[in-house]
């Protein structure tokens, strides 16, 4: 699935016409339409916030919204984590760490349950 094909399934759900969502987002009409059609890339990370404030989205749509956004555009990550890695130099370590030791899905999952365990304590 693209961004805009998410975005006009959750706003089409929601039964909100095209124009509403775009007045409601602060956008030309005619900018939805061609994000939705797959000839723009998706906007902003603040109107992604306002489309997903609007159409009611739940953390994961959010998430599933984010990465399909970074999907557009080549060598791209969702807005969300890239601005976490730019103001965050421990975790730009722990990347380029990550990446120097090649580390496998397999290695990724056990760091993720490793995390959710230390959150759980807290």
């Amino acid at each position: 699935m693209t961004f805009g094909g998410f975005i006009k399934e959750k706003r089409t759900e929601k039964g909100i016409n095209l124009r509403k969502l775009a007045e409601l987002v602060n956008i030309a009409p005619a900018y939805l339409s061609d994000i939705e059609k797959g000839k723009r890339n998706s906007p902003s990370a603040e109107k992604m916030d306002r489309i997903a404030e609007v159409l009611g989205l739940s953390k994961d749509e959010i998430e599933v919204m984010r990465d399909l956004a970074a999907n557009d555009r080549p060598n791209n990550v969702a807005p969300d984590i890239s601005e976490y890695v730019t103001s965050n130099e421990s975790v730009r370590v722990a990347l380029r760490k990550a990446r120097a030791l090649n580390l496998s899905n397999q290695d990724w999952i056990k760091i993720i349950e490793e995390m959710e365990k230390a959150g759980n304590k807290k």
